[in-house]
């Protein structure tokens, strides 16, 4: 009790369980890793230059950084038209796809890579299709090639595209753009002048994320890409599978990160950027632009004033009316959607049928490949198993997560920005270093190929979702509440259990739903500290995806893409439900 009350007093204090497995299980033997890539206490470079005298090593390197750059290029294109129509639509239209946008992000990422495995492959849906109608006579190539890797990698970080960018332009003000409509701007002009601008820190957000989250993509390339699309992630995990010699994989490893941490340096550390800032930098890089043509632009601008300024008056003060979407905006949200939801729904139709294989559409309509998961021990148990790990992770992210973010939000900013930074490295990391340096610290305290050690590797994942989504929570929390209860003689903790933990409680729930569905969709931080004693259910997919296509898989896939709807359930039950009761206990 003392001592709680000690580091409520020293908010910083509750950050330190949370740092502390950070250190131990990434921190710690990310020096380590360093310091092995450089061959300390010789410190030479080496291995950097072994690495980048192999052709092979720099041509996969620089495909990694495109296939990174062309899928975050293409997210940008798809996802920025879909967050605008969707923060222009109505608001329970709004709330419907940001939903249909939600399921897929929510899904396994296994189960979404096999179901374009299923769709893609040839004996695949589209194969299928094209056969039974007489289109062609041999399946089409759509596998194993990096088109297939495109397409799937798109579809997985799309959502991570679109939801940062509906964040930004929802909170947008709106009456900027009807000022502009109203002194006479065309609708165009309005948009790039006004809006486009202030959307640009989602733009940056969104690309940023997606960009360093595909520099480490591993299971994807190596499931639906060839021998000739490789990415470096891939590249380590087969050293580590062969040689595993740690001063070149080291070197491997910090070369991704570096990576990383260059498009981090040229983009994250401007996202504090205001909004004004933006419009000014914009509006000033156009005019830059102009020179080479001004005296040109002048002439035609001149004799064109009598025709802008009568267009003007008839448009001043009128901000126009809010045009309801296009036919062509209907079909884009549909298409958008059908992208997004439709690779689901193939898998979960195709795993009630009842041949030896997969077809699409069923010949005839069984529950065999369900009745062989629920009666395989092998599948089963590695169900049971990640089902165990998950809620392990769960309660322990949940509880070190919450101090942390409870502690933040008690510091300055300009100390909390820098821990923020630091907890939430992995997640920023690409996933194979972290695997990595998570190996090499577990194998410090014996606990590769243990439960303990799984449950571990996962919290530093964990944690971060819980941090994020509690420290947003804490961010319109009103600290008067706490303070009154003080004055009427409450300690920290009888204040906190009372005051704080009732109001920031959905947070919490949605904080530790996350943690579960990271911890249970974890395959390649698993596939390197589980050993061969303990299998997850993203292990034994992976192991059949590549070993062999049974059937079954198509049933587990189909169950894992029905949980975002239990998720969804449980945090519409604890977030939307409470709203009256935490109301009630904001007006006490």
């Amino acid at each position: 009790m003392k001592m709680l009350q000690k580091l409520g007093r020293i908010p910083i204090g509750l950050t330190l369980p949370a740092l502390a497995i950070l250190l131990v299980v990434m921190g710690i033997p990310m020096v380590r890793l360093f310091l092995a890539s450089i061959n300390a206490p010789a410190f030479s470079l080496s291995n950097y230059q072994a690495f980048f005298s192999q052709p092979a090593n720099v041509r996969v390197l620089f495909q990694t950084i495109e296939v990174s750059a062309v899928a975050t290029a293409l997210c940008v294109i798809i996802g920025y038209p879909t967050a605008y129509l969707i923060s222009a639509a109505p608001k329970r239209l709004q709330l419907t796809l940001i939903v249909l946008v939600l399921i897929p992000y929510l899904t396994s990422f296994l189960a979404r890579t096999y179901a374009w495995v299923v769709i893609l492959g040839d004996h695949g849906l589209i194969n299928t299709l094209l056969l039974n109608g007489g289109v062609i006579s041999s399946p089409l190539p759509l596998i194993y090639n990096r088109m297939a890797v495109y397409i799937s990698m798109v579809h997985i970080m799309l959502p991570v595209m679109i939801l940062p960018l509906v964040s930004v332009m929802m909170g947008i003000d709106k009456s900027l753009v009807a000022a502009a409509r109203s002194m006479g701007a065309r609708p165009s002009a309005a948009f790039w002048r006004v809006f486009f601008p202030l959307s640009m820190p989602g733009v940056r957000s969104g690309s940023l994320l997606v960009f360093v989250i595909c520099l480490g993509f591993y299971i994807t390339p190596a499931a639906l890409g060839g021998l000739r699309d490789a990415m470096l992630s891939t590249f380590i995990a087969s050293q580590v599978q062969t040689s595993f010699n740690v001063a070149r994989l080291a070197a491997s490893a910090f070369i991704l990160l570096a990576v990383a941490g260059v498009v981090l340096s040229m983009i994250g550390l401007d996202l504090s950027d205001t909004q004004g800032r933006t419009a000014q930098r914009t509006q000033r890089a156009r005019q830059r632009r102009l020179p080479p043509f001004g005296a040109l632009r002048r002439y035609f601008g001149e004799g064109a004033d009598h025709y802008r300024a009568k267009r003007w008056m008839a448009n001043l003060y009128q901000a126009g009316r809010e045009d309801p979407w296009s036919i062509l905006e209907i079909l884009y949200i549909i298409l958008v959607m059908t992208y997004l939801l439709l690779p689901g729904v193939v898998v979960i139709i195709m795993s009630f049928s009842a041949g030896t294989y997969l077809e699409m559409p069923p010949s005839a309509i069984s529950l065999r490949w369900y009745r062989s998961f629920f009666q395989d021990p092998s599948w089963n148990g590695a169900a049971w198993t990640s089902i165990q790990i998950g809620a392990m992770v769960t309660i322990l992210s949940t509880i070190v997560g919450t101090l942390a973010a409870y502690g933040l939000s008690r510091t300055s900013s300009q100390l909390r920005g820098s821990l923020t930074m630091v907890l939430l490295a992995p997640i920023t990391f690409p996933s194979i270093v972290v695997a990595i340096a998570a190996y090499l610290g577990l194998v410090n305290l014996g606990l590769i190929g243990t439960r303990t050690g799984i449950v571990l590797s996962h919290s530093i994942g964990a944690i971060c979702y819980v941090v994020v989504i509690v420290s947003a929570t804490l961010a319109t929390f009103d600290r008067r509440l706490e303070q009154a209860a003080k004055s009427m003689r409450a300690g920290p903790l009888q204040t906190f259990m009372r005051v704080t933990l009732p109001l920031i409680r959905p947070g919490i729930i949605g904080g530790a739903v996350f943690a579960f569905i990271h911890s249970f969709d974890e395959v390649v931080i698993s596939s390197m500290v589980s050993g061969f004693s303990i299998r997850t259910l993203p292990l034994k997919m992976w192991e059949n995806m590549r070993n062999e296509i049974d059937p079954t898989i198509a049933a587990v896939a189909s169950l894992l893409m029905l949980l975002p709807i239990l998720w969804l359930g449980a945090l519409y039950i604890f977030w939307w439900r409470s709203r009256p009761q935490l109301q009630s206990v904001a007006t006490v």
